[in-house]
């Protein structure tokens, strides 16, 4: 029988394991329960589908990642689009990127009606400030695991992450040049440069123009204004989710004026109380501004170029990713990120932990998930909303 194989399927190390359903399954699960941002959620995709479940090899993790921080967009979604890829090609990488941004995009749709009927969510001040202190923990201890295994004694490495976390902190952003550059001089200390080709690209500059389907009540005006804001931000911003934050702000804020401040502040913390992705705030805005299919449009036209920086490279990133060159340049892009993983804790926590409360609880948080290794997340971040409800009020009083 001469049964052809997609090339993506033979091109990893090990076999599936799994069904496409299954994965599909579990990033469904992900993105309704994977709190803590993109540091956290790349975390547990390593945990969960490389340690405990061997759905794919460190190999494919390690390229997925390098591949997310090249590309613009919010690292967590391109990580999970990737390694949808890995086994399933396209179609793998279209459904588990809809199944790990659904949930949180009908989560913030709910809220977002709340929010405009309801006359905003006062309470939320009080959910966001003990769960945006939990979540420092959350990410530290998640930031940690990735260190130690993807660098493990790798001195030239621990170099490298050392110079990207103190670039993030310094900068409070994420850098383009510093992975790309990392990757360069791993590459050149550790594999002869002439077995790379020059040819090999690791980007594309084809992106094909969103087309939306509305109703006949729809500001088409508006509509177009906020896919147009929104494909921008998403193709040009790089790093994580949260490196879209204050880009957005001087968008919808200071020259639309399409929210206020308060508003801004709100949506921002609609993202850190909801699972999924930190990006999906823009569904939330999208929502403030235009109602139901403001946040489509904006959700859309903020996750398709992720999408497509993802996939159009994908099947040569795993053609060349065994070459030598290549997997030196992504051991080095690996470290600078994890690196700046690192640093965005830091700059994190700066701007979350406030007072001593605060910091009681994201070092309560860190301590429970290094002594309880199998404690789940969920329970954590429900646990810290609870004592923000209860702690906030009389914080606020004094």
């Amino acid at each position: 029988m001469n049964e052809t194989i997609p090339a993506a399927a033979i091109s990893s190390g090990a076999p599936r394991s799994y069904t496409l359903w299954q994965l599909v399954a579990y990033f469904l699960r992900l993105g309704a329960l994977g709190f803590g941002g993109p540091v956290a959620l790349a975390g547990y995709m390593d945990r969960d589908l490389v340690e405990r479940r061997q759905w794919f090899t460190e190999a494919d993790y390690k390229e997925g990642l390098a591949l997310a921080q090249l590309a613009p967009g919010p690292l967590a979604a391109q990580l999970a689009i990737y390694l949808g890829f890995v086994h399933y090609s396209f179609l793998g990488a279209t459904l588990v990127g809809l199944a790990f941004v659904l949930p949180s995009f009908l989560m913030v749709i709910g809220l977002g009606w709340a929010y405009t009927h309801f006359g905003g969510l006062g309470w939320m001040q009080a959910v966001f400030y003990g769960v945006s202190s939990a979540v420092i923990g959350i990410i530290a201890i998640s930031t940690w695991k990735l260190s130690t295994k993807n660098i493990g004694k790798d001195k030239l490495q621990w170099a490298i992450f050392a110079v990207a976390a103190a670039v993030t902190i310094i900068t409070q952003s994420e850098e383009l040049w510093l992975f790309l550059g990392a990757g360069v001089l791993v590459w050149l200390l550790r594999a002869p440069p002439k077995f790379i080709k020059p040819s090999s690209t690791l980007h594309s500059s084809a992106i094909p123009l969103l087309a939306l389907l509305g109703l006949s009540n729809v500001d088409w005006t508006r509509l177009w204004q906020i896919t147009k804001y929104f494909f921008y931000a998403g193709s040009f911003v790089f790093g994580s989710g949260l490196a879209i934050v204050p880009f957005l702000y001087s968008g919808v804020v200071k020259e639309y004026g399409w929210l206020t401040d308060h508003q801004f502040l709100d949506a921002v913390a609609v993202a850190m109380i909801t699972p999924g992705p930190v990006v999906i705030t823009t569904g939330f805005i999208g929502f403030l501004v235009a109602d139901f299919w403001g946040a489509v449009a904006a959700a859309l036209a903020t996750f398709l170029p992720c999408y497509l920086f993802t996939v159009l490279p994908a099947p040569y990133f795993k053609k060349y990713g065994k070459k030598p060159g290549i997997v030196a340049f992504v051991d080095g892009v690996t470290a600078a990120a994890i690196g700046s993983l690192a640093g965005a804790v830091v700059v994190i926590g700066v701007r979350s932990i406030k007072d001593v409360p605060t910091a009681l609880l994201a070092l309560g948080t860190a301590a429970l998930l290094w002594k309880f290794k199998k404690l789940p997340e969920p329970i954590v971040v429900a646990a810290a909303a609870l004592i923000g409800l209860v702690v906030y009020p009389l914080v606020t009083r004094s």
